[in-house]
């Protein structure tokens, strides 16, 4: 879930590159309300997008106890975030730019692999 377009295309490619299975959304608000019918494993979230931010998607997943672990992805170096994460529940935060090792590392503790 990213806002940036670049973004959601370069993040899709790689991770069906690497066999997942793969649903990209434009805004927090699209992804909670496509959740029901295509329940993710984990979830690559950006904090910083208009609308819902990330915190406020990974809140809601959380009150609907959803399970979901979230990978959570910034441009920012707001060195507050880190603890916002984790106190959210988030399993990694990446700051942008990223590796793609980095990415399908985190994304495969997320899912316990």
């Amino acid at each position: 879930v990213d806002d940036e377009l670049p973004v959601r295309t370069a993040l899709g490619r790689l991770l069906r590159l690497a066999d997942y299975d793969v649903a990209i959304y434009a805004s927090g608000e699209v992804f909670l309300a496509a959740i029901d019918a295509r329940r993710p494993d984990c979830v690559v979230l950006d904090i910083h997008m208009p609308g819902l931010s990330g915190l406020d998607v990974q809140s809601r997943l959380k009150a609907a106890h959803a399970g979901v672990p979230v990978v959570f992805i910034t441009a920012s170096d707001d060195t507050e975030l880190e603890r916002q994460i984790l106190e959210a529940g988030g399993a990694q935060l990446l700051r942008k730019p990223f590796s793609n090792e980095k990415l399908l590392g985190a994304i495969g503790a997320a899912l316990g692999n």
